[in-house]
């Protein structure tokens, strides 16, 4: 809607300078250009990265220090607050990262992005860039055309540089040109209320082109130009600060609330950054002065006093910052508060995912976590068991051989409101994200639509085994209730044994342990090992009896493999060469198979 409404205004705007002088069309030209290039620098990163950046990331939530250093650093970088920032709100609402962690990251972001200033002010304007331009977009073109994901990557890396240095080079040359038209030094304002209007057009300025850098761009030319004054600039560059923010915003609202919040922290940061900025000015100003004559910067260098000021500013609000991390992240999370928990609705997959294929299939894996957590409450309740129960050290066995009360529990209901609806999101989801995935990265996709379905299936399994479950438990013949308990602790087990897994850190994780449940599964299994048969033969059981467990037996032992298999699937080593090394060791299903079949001959 702002957008729309802001179109015929911009249109208008540039009606008018143009019609006022031919040099703006130069100058609205390179503004034009240089956006054009951040987003094929954004594109190039994107391709070039090939999931570096996100495992980097991922890498820097145990420390909020950590946290800003990524920030300052990816940001120097790629020179793309705007592409750090969607990509921390991505993480965020995929649950792979904490919310403190992604203000640590918008915080050292903002001190990244500043070094651009320093690049235009330092290099940009003392050189003829284009000279450079044109060889880079030469190349660069070239290299976007070739199937290599690494060359077409590089090249347009190469080709955003060069339309950044194109559209630099022309904002230079018609700002330096607009004086014979008009000089826009006359309409400055002085004091305070300069500081207002001016900070106010740089708001405006960075809200209409997405991009503080361009605005910057078109600051530090026109101040070099001289078309506006040194301290009008300054007024500017915090407006372009603050502006920034609406890139956040908008990237938020695709996202859940915690994007939303993180999208608010960087507000409250960037207002609060320049709220500081106004009231000390002139104590910010003579610091600037102080910096600048140390480093030996000229006096009448304002351009580079611009840059130095920028910095300043944007450091001075991270140290303010800073130490209230912890109480923002609580302020936030009372005024955007995590909505009602509907658990068939998906609350880690999204669309905005789609471009960081680290983060989509985080995203999807969360998502699957959040699927078998429904689906244990399902099957607990389905083999009588209180999930608190599984998840405590209480002896199962004895556990359920006392408690033979069946709990009231709508299985089927649960089923399909917890784990049918949520798994038909994720396979939609799927569907849609391996589009943008490459041959490796979907095979991991598809290895998570696979545990995705071996959840569903240990769920219908349970429900085939809760009908007799609820009849036999109670049976006063203890001998097919003794075999009904088994089934039920063997089952009940394995999910204690994935709960201990998941909530262990990963190296202290023993996927193998889980092939231990399968080999007992298959050695317990009373078919096999003759003794159904001495139980119907003895007249301890009935053949009514002896048939429903033949059929209960092959349910629960599949219920038992596939989550094994789920279990490998989400809490398995996430570095490849110890997952390679987990997968060497498993035991195959011909492996098991045999393991049995010795055991039994051997008895």
């Amino acid at each position: 809607m702002l957008k729309r409404m802001m179109l015929p205004a911009i249109f208008a705007i540039l009606a008018y300078g143009f019609w006022v002088s031919p040099n703006a069309k130069e100058i609205a030209a390179g503004v034009a250009i240089f956006l054009f290039g951040m987003l094929f620098l954004e594109e190039g990163f994107r391709a070039f990265t090939g999931g570096f950046l996100e495992n980097v990331l991922n890498r820097t939530t145990n420390s909020l220090w950590k946290a800003v250093t990524f920030g300052i650093v990816s940001t120097t970088i790629m020179q793309s607050s705007s592409l750090v920032s969607i990509i921390t709100i991505s993480f965020l609402s995929a649950g792979l990262i904490w919310l403190n962690a992604g203000i640590g990251i918008i915080f050292g972001a903002n001190i990244g992005t500043t070094t651009g200033a320093w690049l235009i002010a330092g290099f940009g304007l003392k050189v003829d860039i284009a000279a450079y331009a044109m060889p880079m977009l030469a190349f660069g073109i070239i290299l976007v055309f070739q199937r290599s994901k690494t060359l077409k990557g590089l090249g347009y890396v190469l080709s955003g540089l060069g339309f950044l240095f194109l559209g630099i080079h022309y904002m230079k040359e018609g700002f330096e040109t607009f004086r014979e038209t008009i000089n826009l030094a006359e309409f400055a304002i002085e004091g305070y209320a300069g500081l207002i209007v001016f900070t106010l057009i740089g708001m405006a300025a960075t809200v209409i082109m997405q991009s503080s850098h361009a605005t910057l761009v078109l600051i530090i030319t026109a101040l070099a130009a001289g078309q506006i004054t040194y301290e009008n600039a300054l007024a500017l560059a915090i407006g372009a600060n603050i502006g920034t923010t609406i890139t956040a915003i908008i990237g938020s609202m695709s996202a859940n609330y915690q994007g939303k919040r993180l999208a608010a922290a960087h507000l409250i940061f960037n207002g609060v950054t320049g709220a500081i900025t106004i009231v000390f000015i002139h104590q910010i100003v003579w610091l600037v002065e102080e910096i600048s004559s140390t480093i030996g910067i000229a006096a009448d260098d304002y351009t580079l006093k611009l840059a130095v000021f920028h910095t300043v500013f944007n450091v001075i609000g991270v140290a303010v910052m800073l130490p209230t991390v912890p109480r923002l992240v609580v302020f936030l999370q009372r005024v955007i508060a995590k909505p009602h928990e509907d658990l068939s609705t998906p609350k880690y997959i999204h669309e905005s995912a789609f471009d960081f294929p680290e983060t989509l299939l985080g995203s999807v894996r969360q998502e699957t976590i959040h699927l078998y957590t429904n689906a244990v409450n399902v099957m607990a309740h389905g083999l009588n068991f209180d999930p608190a129960v599984i998840f405590s050290s209480e002896d199962l066995s004895q556990y359920a051989n006392i408690n033979r009360k069946t709990l009231e529990y709508d299985l089927d209901r649960q089923y399909n409101n917890k784990v049918k609806a949520l798994y038909a999101s994720i396979l939609e989801f799927i569907s849609k994200a391996q589009t943008h995935l490459h041959a490796d990265e979907s095979k991991r996709l598809f290895e998570l639509r696979d545990a995705c379905l071996g959840i569903v299936s240990s769920v219908k399994e349970i429900k085939h085994l809760r009908k007799n479950i609820g009849i036999y438990i109670h049976s006063s013949n203890q001998d097919i209730r003794h075999e009904y308990n088994k089934l039920r602790v063997q089952i009940a087990e394995m999910l204690r044994e994935i709960h201990e897994l998941e909530i262990a850190d990963e190296d202290d994780r023993d996927i193998l342990a889980l092939d231990a449940f399968k080999v007992s599964i298959n050695e317990d299994n009373i078919i096999a090992n003759g003794k159904l048969d001495a139980l119907i033969r003895e007249g301890k059981i009935s053949a009514i009896m002896a048939s429903s467990l033949m059929n209960d037996l092959n349910y629960a032992r599949d219920a038992v493999w596939h989550l094994a298999d789920v279990a490998k699937t989400l809490f398995a080593a996430k570095d490849a060469m110890s997952k390679e090394t987990e997968e060497l060791l498993a035991l195959s299903e011909e492996e098991i198979t045999a393991i049995h079949e010795d055991e039994t001959i051997q008895a």
